[in-house]
């Protein structure tokens, strides 16, 4: 076969460098498009955030449809105007009522070092783990060191809610042979152990912990009662089995619901006010408010970068325009990343408008009036795609009278009504909660009398509908919701 030269004529689409960006950009949660803005200020010194005194103000302008997927033009090479991207609260800015979004996340180590004792109880539960409360205690009690020791190797076995899973047997094993420790000899550590604070350290199962938070008590005549239960009958108690109950332990019905009532009390974790679970806090990207009877959306200043081109870099590559050599490439990609910056949230500002439009029922009267709602009705109605909307809707949050809620929380499926129309799933889930919390505690609703309910409203729904929305708003089935 002879090789050859053809000419072929086709089209094809081709992402440019910036519509690339812009499509990334679009898509970052707010931490992680400020993550990305700090990358890119170490490696382009043409770009830098603005102070707050020297860049012009940028007013968010309505954005032409389809703005995350349209090239922007080429713009002159140098630009030694200070450009910059900041952005005023508009006019709902006087009505924040207070609320500060940079002091989030902000914990009691501000506070100072005469606060109230209840304060200071709060900072030292924080930050004092489990094992050295327990330190404390053991140090300061009156055992030979050799029973210190013990348990001290007890206390560095217990997991963070403060059990004892491993059985002594195979803790004695871990033990070097020249401790010469017996069974017996643990089996006492360990109940060093359980006496020590908080109530129920030590214990090897759910029983043990909360038998061991009775015995602590104070004496009263349910304790007993309580104690039985416990030991015995827990399981029983979790089904709400009361009957059997009572038919095991010859109580009565006032008898059993205080011993119900003391049990509930009790901390099944009682390790866990010691974690150090990391708090995540949202810092909302839109924030709705009504101003004049209207619901309007406004951009969020403080999940908002404030960028702008370097001044003193600009102007020198305006000088030596032969000699600008890779800072006019870095130049360019300065203004592309303010611009597609600008327009990321262009987009959210209009998404988030048109979401708000579509369900300000859900703003006036809440969850039960929320309305079914698609990407692609937002998309048409704003000549997006649907992919563009299902990027400004992903990890975006709104903050509103009612709560913050991410942009995805307002869309759902719908279910058929007898009317012809259609209910939000989540309007279904906000009536399901309502009717589960008016419910009488004696005689709970069964699902297929939710259904029953809901379908005298208009509503059709199926009773393994209403047991998948249940379990979704982690509502016990009817038997565990059953009281005396």
């Amino acid at each position: 076969m002879k090789p050859s030269l053809q000419l072929k004529l086709s089209q094809h689409l081709t992402l440019t460098p910036q519509l690339q960006q812009s499509i990334k950009l679009l898509q970052l949660s707010t931490i992680e498009l400020n993550q990305e803005i700090e990358r890119v200020l170490l490696e382009n010194p043409m770009l830098e955030r603005e102070d707050g005194d020297g860049g012009v103000d940028y007013a968010p302008a309505p954005p032409p449809g389809n703005a995350p997927e349209r090239e922007a033009a080429p713009e002159p090479a140098a630009e030694p105007a200070g450009e910059s991207i900041t952005h005023e609260g508009g006019e709902g800015s006087s009505e924040d009522e207070g609320i500060d979004w940079s002091n989030v996340g902000q914990g009691a180590s501000s506070r100072s070092e005469d606060d109230e004792d209840g304060d200071y109880q709060d900072i030292q539960a924080a930050g004092v783990s489990l094992r050295e409360h327990l330190d404390q205690q053991v140090a300061l009690s009156p055992l030979s060191d050799r029973d210190r020791a013990l348990v001290r190797f007890l206390i560095e076995a217990l997991d963070d809610d403060g059990y004892l899973h491993q059985p002594l047997e195979d803790l004695l094993e871990l033990l070097p042979q020249d401790a010469e420790v017996d069974l017996d000899e643990l089996a006492i550590a360990l109940r060093h152990v359980q006496s020590l604070e908080p109530a129920g350290i030590g214990a090897r199962s759910p029983q043990e912990c909360l038998a061991l938070q009775l015995q602590a008590l104070p004496e009263c005549p349910i304790r007993p009662l309580a104690l039985e239960i416990v030991t015995s009958h827990l399981e029983l108690l979790a089904e709400r089995n009361f009957a059997r109950i009572r038919k095991l332990t010859g109580c009565d019905d006032e008898g059993l619901r205080e011993a119900q009532a003391l049990i509930c009390s009790l901390d099944p974790h009682p390790g866990s006010r010691y974690s150090t679970a990391e708090t995540r806090y949202v810092l909302p990207d839109v924030v709705v408010r009504k101003l004049r009877g209207q619901w309007t959306v406004s951009l969020n200043q403080e999940a908002m970068p404030r960028l702008r081109i370097n001044r003193l870099y600009a102007s020198l590559l305006q000088q030596n325009r032969a000699q600008g050599g890779g800072l006019g490439g870095q130049l360019q990609e300065a203004r592309w990343l303010i611009k597609n910056v600008q327009q990321r949230f262009d987009t959210i500002l209009r998404v988030s408008q048109a979401i708000v439009d579509q369900q300000r029922q859900f703003f006036d009267h809440g969850d039960v009036a929320m309305r079914p709602l698609t990407l692609r009705e937002i998309a048409d109605q704003l000549e997006l795609h649907e992919s563009t909307v299902s990027r400004v809707t992903t990890q975006k949050y709104m903050a509103t009278p009612r709560g913050v809620f991410e942009l995805k929380y307002f869309f759902g499926s719908h279910v058929a009504t007898d009317t012809g129309g259609a209910a939000s799933s989540t309007a279904i889930r906000a009536l399901i909660r309502q009717l589960v919390d008016a419910e009488d505690s004696k005689k709970p609703l069964s699902d297929a009398k939710i259904a029953e309910i809901l379908g005298q409203q208009g509503i059709v729904v199926a009773r393994r509908t209403i047991a998948k929305y249940r379990e979704s708003l982690n509502i016990p089935p009817v038997s565990l919701r059953k009281s005396l």
